[in-house]
């Protein structure tokens, strides 16, 4: 459970926000003590090499005169030899004939436990005046500051790293629950919703997304089990057909034949059949299963269309069937344009009319009857599974209610729409949008 918190984005979080903290504390504390070491040793040497100038006028010549009654300060005059020719009562103190080393520059020496700054300069007759300035207030203040940065600091990533842990599980609070809520909506609790904060951020618009999606799943599980509930139906009618007929055989064997035994057999056979491929065929689309695509000539489907219903004896206007080439699956394209032409040879009053229109990078599949049309209301729902309008509540007329939907299903599959409106004659005009092939 341990490693599980350190692993969460609240942890890493914190972790990546103290570390980059840490590193630019680290810099910017290494870098003003060493400027400000700097600034201050500058400072030291500035004012003991000013100090030294004005020594040298005021001790340069014969026997240093003068040296003697310096006060607090440690100046020796050291000769060409290398002796102490002069100093001054506290270098006599401190020193006693031990001459101060002779630096170019400026140079740092610890005399007597104290920092001293050394500076030097020439004198008349190859003399040296040297200086030594005590350093210890510029030693301690950099100390307090060494002290001060190295409490600071580490107080200083204290606090980022709580103030990051308590601010980031503030914001990943909502998240929680969010996850906690969704984790208790099961298949029985699609209706539950995520709350969604009224903070208008991201951890809302995940809310809302979450909601969303619920919707869809909701949605797409009342269709499920409208679907399965429909399907049972259908699917026992057939059955319930045959054994009505064979339990009426078995009970009364003289009130039918074997003759009209088979025939009910055999035509609910053939039913469920239809029913069961249409099932497979939906399901295949549904999981997106891959086709057989190539190109296929869309006008001499339509024109397989228009002959075969004209053997039936429907009138078919097949005049509107212009050159156009998709590609798809010609037994899917096939069963799409079969379904609407038998849909619309079911519902027409005589008249039916096809046409095949290429229009840019579309082909519009237009497919009208002259019969009782479709219901504006109508016009969305008579595309879901099992659905049939009024008038072809008998399933002689109306089918098994699942044509119209595989005819949206293939389209769908093909990159195209199906619509269904008016036609000239107040029927119903179904249009089937399909992409040109190349």
């Amino acid at each position: 459970m341990a490693s599980r918190a350190w692993r969460s984005v609240r942890a890493r979080t914190t972790f990546g926000a103290t570390l980059v903290v840490a590193v630019a504390l680290l810099i910017g504390a290494f870098s003003f003590y060493g400027i400000l070491s700097s600034s201050i040793h500058a400072s030291a040497e500035r004012a003991a090499e000013q100090r030294l100038d004005e020594l040298t006028e005021r001790l340069d010549g014969p026997g240093g005169r003068g040296i003697d009654t310096l006060d607090d300060e440690i100046v020796q005059i050291i000769a060409p030899d290398g002796s102490v020719r002069a100093a001054s009562e506290d270098a006599l103190d401190d020193l006693g004939s031990t001459a101060l080393p002779i630096v170019d520059g400026a140079s740092t020496r610890t005399i007597d436990r104290t920092p001293m700054l050394i500076v030097s300069d020439d004198l008349h007759g190859d003399e040296t005046l040297v200086l030594a300035v005590p350093i210890e207030d510029a030693v301690e203040t950099l100390s307090t500051v060494a002290i001060l940065l190295a409490v600071a600091v580490p107080l200083l990533l204290v606090l980022v790293a709580v103030t990051t842990w308590l601010v980031v599980g503030r914001a990943l609070r909502p998240v929680t629950r969010i996850r906690r809520e969704v984790d208790g909506i099961t298949a029985e609790h699609l209706h539950r919703r995520v709350e969604v904060p009224p903070s208008s951020d991201e951890i809302a618009a995940l809310a809302t997304t979450m909601n969303r999606m619920l919707d869809r799943l909701d949605a797409s599980a009342t269709a499920q089990r409208r679907f399965v509930s429909d399907a049972s139906h259908e699917l026992r009618s057939p059955l319930a057909t045959i054994r009505q007929h064979a339990e009426l055989a078995q009970a009364h064997p003289a009130t039918t034949s074997i003759d009209e035994l088979a025939e009910v057999v055999s035509d609910e056979g053939l039913r469920l059949q239809g029913i069961v491929e249409s099932l497979l065929l939906l399901a295949r689309l549904d999981e997106g299963a891959g086709t057989h695509d190539e190109a296929v000539d869309l006008d001499d489907v339509a024109l397989g269309e228009v002959r075969r219903l004209r053997s039936r004896g429907v009138d078919v206007d097949g005049t509107g069937i212009a050159a156009a080439r998709v590609v798809g699956d010609p037994r899917l394209l096939g069963q799409l344009l079969r379904n609407l032409a038998d849909n619309a040879a079911r519902h027409s009053a005589g008249r039916v009319a096809i046409s095949v229109i290429p229009q840019g990078s579309w082909v519009f599949v237009t497919i009208e009857d002259d019969g009782a049309g479709v219901p504006e209301s109508e016009r969305e729902r008579i595309f879901e599974r099992f659905v049939r309008l009024d008038e072809a509540r008998s399933r002689d007329a109306g089918g098994s209610g699942l044509g119209l939907a595989i005819v949206r299903g293939i389209a769908t599959a093909g990159g195209g729409t199906v619509s269904v409106d008016a036609s000239r004659w107040d029927g119903a005009r179904f249009v089937v949008a399909l992409p040109l092939s190349d």
